[in-house]
């Protein structure tokens, strides 16, 4: 796969009717001719074996080259905790999906693609937490989400560490990590022939990634006060699909998240080839949910729609059940991620 790469998307806005959506915005018109002025339409849908992870794999494991940053200031809301969720300032039943693109060292990940061209095909909105080496690693990937609408990325580190065992320079290299491949991707997109001829579209693409994922959803303060550091807000979730449990089945992923969601809320998923069946469960949930009178938004556009719900704490579905990654050789106790997220469902 040819490498470019993404960043976090603008705000887009999807002018369908099922959603109740405004207009188009000149800004997100220009997006639109950007993504289909650079690709082709077969060169959107997922190809064979790209969902899959290769390892060993050390191709992108070097440090990313060091270059100056868009400017930024401290965002001193994140030191103080993690947003879970937003308590909404409007009737509208706004709920943002989320999907995480890890990569460790050592490996590639992979794309799955399928996510990708339902949540084109059903115009969803969505946020991407992109690690810095997946980035670098699926740059075409990682252009084709940035020049997408309906899409905008964040950061989820360098390459997946416990940011919670980690201090001063590796715990800053893994925040700065994917911030320098956005910015780098951008410039060189930028560049692009297709870009240059779609004038005043790279403009509406942001200079910087903005939102931070912690891997394994586990921080502490040390950790929480980098991110604010660097200009960017921590978003965690209130609603998880569960699917990297690989026994989690569609139907239940659906079942769990139908019983759940509600106006505000925060949905993680995978995108990266490690989630099992979230294709499939969001073909099953989301035309309920719609029927359900809800529309999908970016995390940003949440954010901006109401009063973020903050948690000191960094956890998945109750705190302190995230501690176990401070001890990776320690048996874990606790029952599968899905169990944990989805109780009812399980006797």
């Amino acid at each position: 796969m040819a490498a470019y790469a993404s960043g976090r998307l603008v705000v887009c806005v999807v002018a369908a009717a099922a959603l109740g959506s405004p207009p188009a915005t000149a800004a997100s018109a220009q997006h639109h001719t950007l993504l289909e002025a650079c690709w082709a339409p077969s060169a959107l849908p997922a190809k064979t074996g790209e969902k899959s992870s290769r390892r060993p794999d050390r191709r992108f494991d070097a440090a990313p080259e060091e270059m100056a940053l868009a400017p930024f200031a401290p965002d001193t809301a994140a030191s103080q905790g993690v947003i879970r969720r937003v308590d909404l300032a409007t009737d509208r039943k706004l709920i943002a999906l989320t999907f995480d693109l890890c990569e460790q060292r050592g490996e590639v990940a992979g794309y799955d693609g399928a996510i990708v061209e339902y949540l084109r095909k059903e115009r969803v909105k969505a946020t991407f937490f992109a690690g810095g080496k997946w980035l670098r690693s699926h740059e075409e990937r990682a252009r084709q989400l940035m020049a997408d609408p309906l899409f905008e990325i964040g950061n989820h580190a360098e390459a997946h560490r416990n940011l919670r065992l980690l201090n001063g320079q590796r715990l800053v290299a893994e925040i700065v990590g994917p911030q320098r491949a956005y910015e780098a991707i951008r410039a060189r997109f930028a560049q692009s022939q297709c870009v240059k001829t779609s004038s005043g579209a790279i403009d509406a693409l942001p200079a910087r990634i903005t939102l931070f994922r912690f891997p394994y959803g586990a921080c502490n303060p040390r950790a929480l006060q980098a991110v604010s550091d660097h200009g960017l807000r921590a978003i965690q979730w209130d609603l998880s699909t569960g699917d990297a449990w690989p026994k989690q089945s569609a139907a239940r992923i659906a079942r769990a998240l139908l019983a759940q969601a509600r106006p505000g809320s925060i949905v993680l998923a995978h995108a990266n080839g490690r989630g099992w069946h979230t294709a499939a469960a969001l073909a099953l949930v989301i035309p309920k949910l719609r029927q359900m009178g809800f529309e999908f938004v970016t995390v940003s556009e949440l954010l901006a729609a109401g009063k973020p719900v903050v948690s000191t704490t960094c956890y998945d579905s109750r705190p302190g059940d995230t501690d176990h990654y401070d001890h990776p050789k320690k048996p874990r106790q606790e029952p599968p991620p899905a169990q944990s997220f989805f109780p009812f469902l399980y006797p």
